[in-house]
């Protein structure tokens, strides 16, 4: 194709998703862009971990009904070998095609029995996964009816139309050179983003940590421990969270689900040291925020605010819409407040790295700008609220290659 390099890397770049990443709220299952070598280069609403672990050779490749629909160009709904409904889309400029969108993977109402016909110990057999976390994954796919899957294939043809207006613009207007070097730059950052998150993760392998979690848990299961048995399963469930695409936005229900599995855990810590309460509207169950923006805060208000009161305390999650498109959500204690240097320094933009505060606020001005990020709304003797800013539209949907 003249006057463009390299096709595909137009698909990772995030001005491209300025026109349209406040319209993936109106879908809440699968939506990916595919590149002309099968990879999948960006997750705008992340895959199953059925389709992510099992289905899939890799993180990046497609599975094999993907290949062979676009091998065959047979473009649009179909069902996979397993019954799940799927869609792939097209990206074509100046008649040539340069990338797909892909998504759903999801049942279509009457047809989810499909899921019970899995053969789960074949698929145990074949891949290095546990039981419990391959029924987990099949129980978690969703289920969706037919007006919900039109939804998302004329979502998924406004995207792949969206993305190829935005790519023949750029070649009519832009100099190929100066292209190139801002996308190149823009891959750089994003790379160096991605090498500082993974600094944080964990250095055992996942799987074995994961299949050790579930083994203890069956053991406790046989011992008629259930509250062990649960909490065994929160952490795997968080740690799994944790891990699985964190450069990528998740719904805010989706963190707020891993919230209660982790204030669950530390509630059978202190006892009824501890008391918790998470008001969540249906209004923004599905705006989209990164991962792992609340539990620092919520951690911070258990070790600095509840931790050191001899009676404990109350946690409090909420939300406040400042705008339009402007939310806030706000984390409250009723410990004994932030110390004024801490404050201080929230207020210049000199974090504390021992409170986690300066990456939870670096991470959300990436994601949505400089004009949101964190703010103490309140530190006193009464206890202390600090707000998330974010917006429902954010200006990049991630920051991975």
């Amino acid at each position: 194709m003249k006057n463009i390099l390299n096709p595909s890397k137009f698909l990772v770049s995030s001005k491209l998703y300025n026109r349209y990443s406040g319209i993936l709220n109106l879908t809440d299952v699968s939506l990916f862009l595919i590149d002309n070598d099968y990879n999948i280069v960006h997750e705008l609403i992340p895959t199953p971990d059925f389709c992510n672990h099992i289905c899939f050779p890799s993180n990046e490749k497609l599975c094999k009904s993907y290949r062979s629909r676009i091998d065959a160009q047979s473009y649009g709904c179909y069902i996979c070998p397993n019954g799940l409904k799927n869609i792939i889309v097209p990206i074509v400029v100046n008649n040539e095609v340069i990338g797909y969108v892909g998504g759903l993977k999801a049942y279509l109402e009457g047809d989810e029995y499909k899921k019970h016909t899995i053969d789960i110990q074949k698929i145990q057999k074949e891949n290095d996964y546990d039981l419990e976390f391959i029924a987990k994954s099949i129980n978690a796919l969703k289920v969706l009816n037919q007006k919900q899957i039109e939804v998302h294939e004329q979502l998924c043809n406004h995207i792949a139309n969206n993305i190829a207006l935005d790519i023949e613009e750029m070649m009519l207007q832009k100099d190929p050179q100066v292209d190139r070097l801002s996308i190149e730059k823009e891959i750089l950052e994003r790379k160096i983003i991605d090498l500082e998150a993974k600094n944080m993760s964990l250095v055992v392998n996942p799987h074995f940590l994961f299949n050790t979690l579930n083994c203890i848990a069956r053991i406790a299961y046989f011992e008629e421990s259930k509250t062990t048995e649960e909490l065994i399963y929160c952490l795997s469930d968080l740690l799994r969270y944790n891990l699985r695409n964190s450069e990528q936005l998740h719904t805010i229900e989706s963190e707020i689900n891993n919230m209660e599995k982790y204030l669950y855990i530390q509630k059978m810590r202190f006892k009824n040291r501890l008391e918790y309460n998470i008001r969540l509207s249906e209004d923004i169950k599905a705006f989209r925020i990164p991962n792992m923006i609340i539990q620092p805060i919520v951690e911070n208000a258990i070790i600095h605010g509840i931790s050191k009161n001899r009676d404990g305390g109350k946690i409090s999650i909420d939300y406040n819409f400042i705008d339009e498109s402007h939310i806030s959500i706000l984390v409250s204690d009723n410990g004994s407040g932030f110390p004024e240097n801490i404050i201080e320094d929230v207020h210049s933009q000199k974090f504390d790295k021992g409170l986690g505060l300066g990456s939870v606020d670096k991470r959300i001005k990436q994601y949505y700008g400089k004009q949101y990020g964190l703010e103490i709304v309140k530190s006193d003797f009464s206890g202390s609220t600090v707000a998330i800013h974010i917006s429902n539209q954010p200006i990049r949907s991630e920051l991975h290659v």
